[in-house]
């Protein structure tokens, strides 16, 4: 039998604290179990008849754990996975007692605006990447959107390119507030009629919709601003906006940058800084996703948590890292930056390899603590599947 507890980054990770002092974080085996090709149980939540994909988790004034996450519908009739986020997903609700298990679907409650009859919104064609969280008392729902332009002219460097692309070359960050979880059930709140942040340049060789003039510096926030996540400096109370942009020179990779504002429904004025920005031998910038930025006011630091694509973060296999930061512009990495290898631990013993462990988002408690980690994750390849083979995973954490 092996042991009942998983380290993380076997894995472990340590929090390293201004007193040098440290504080280990354990990652509990879940429960859940393999059957055809996902993990189900009370640990994962998935659907049959939906891709099911990054979660965020906040608890509300119910006492209640409140998820908001990624979903759309799978099927033979409809586009692979890799086609079909970009072009069908929505964000649903789900609900638990616990932190950790037992989440259970209630409604689907953001949709594309073009499901609504307006294909010509920012965020018409869908709603993906879900960022929960709560300030002064208001919910905030921090979402990636996007809308298909349209065939580009014949001759440009947009001509080439398919509406799938078109999408996904068209993504913001948008924001809905709303004061009570049924009050989002029901479709009371107020949604950003404009994104809260877009991109300010357009670079790429080549297979591009708008491209910016010739000779443009590409800031971080290019041609792309996804996969959000916000948090409140406490020395000066603005709120810290962090994004992906994507770069090409000339293969793909994800960067990252912040945007700051005075109010967590903006306006957010995005920075030229990099951030993130572990640098590979050539110097360029080694890619990553999927951050989730918190601060801990007894380290009186910023720490992220995010996928990294090659293992140069780590520098070691490719999973989730770690980096730390004083004021949540300058990063650095830790003695330790391996925060979870690419696998589960399931309760009966055996560790399941996965092909996807990503989109990590965290709860936290009151003294900056990690409690729970949400994931989305696959077993197989789920690029090129119909059938709903994805899911999200809770993972529960103890801090010593």
């Amino acid at each position: 039998m092996k042991s009942s507890i998983l380290i993380l980054c076997l894995a472990y990770l340590c929090l390293s604290c201004t007193n040098n002092q440290n504080v280990t974080v354990k990652a509990k085996p879940i429960a859940a179990e393999i059957d055809d090709h996902v993990l189900s149980g009370p640990s994962t939540l998935n659907d049959p008849d939906r891709f099911v994909w990054g979660g965020s988790v906040i608890k509300g004034d119910d006492g209640k754990y409140h998820m908001l996450y990624s979903t759309w519908e799978c099927g033979d009739s409809l586009p692979k996975f890799s086609d079909s986020w970009v072009l069908h997903s929505q964000i649903a609700y789900a609900v638990s007692d616990y932190p950790d298990r037992d989440f259970k679907f209630q409604k689907v409650v953001l949709k594309g605006r073009q499901a609504e009859g307006d294909s010509t919104a920012w965020d018409a064609q869908m709603a993906h990447n879900p960022h929960v969280k709560k300030f002064n008392n208001r919910y905030y729902l921090y979402y990636v959107g996007g809308k298909d332009p349209g065939p580009q002219p014949t001759g440009s460097k947009g001509e080439k390119v398919d509406k799938r692309n078109r999408v996904q070359q068209s993504q913001c960050i948008g924001v809905i507030e709303f004061e009570s979880f049924d009050d989002l059930v029901q479709g009371n709140y107020s949604r950003s009629e404009n994104p809260l942040l877009s991109p300010r340049t357009r670079v790429k060789p080549d297979n591009i919709v708008a491209p910016s003039p010739e000779g443009t510096e590409p800031k971080p926030d290019n041609i792309i601003v996804v996969n959000p996540s916000v948090v409140q400096r406490p020395g000066d109370g603005k709120y810290l906006l962090f994004f992906k942009g994507n770069f090409y020179n000339p293969g793909w990779r994800g960067v990252h940058g912040v945007a700051i504002a005075d109010s967590p429904a903006g306006p957010f004025t995005p920075t030229d800084h990099f951030v993130f920005d572990v640098r590979n031998e050539d110097g360029t910038i080694a890619s990553g996703e999927d951050p989730y930025v918190w601060y801990h006011p007894k380290h009186e630091k910023f720490y992220v948590v995010l996928k990294d694509f090659t293992g140069r973060i780590t520098e070691d296999k490719p999973g989730l890292a770690l980096l730390e930061s004083l004021d949540g512009i300058k990063w650095t990495k830790p003695d330790n930056t391996f925060f979870m290898k690419k696998e589960v631990v399931l309760q009966a013993g055996d560790t399941i390899k996965m092909n996807r462990l990503e989109r990590p988002q965290l709860l936290i408690d009151e003294d900056g603590n990690p409690t729970v980690l949400y994931c989305a994750g696959a077993i197989t390849e789920v690029n090129t599947r119909t059938d709903g083979a994805s899911f999200n995973v809770q993972i529960p954490l103890e801090t010593n």
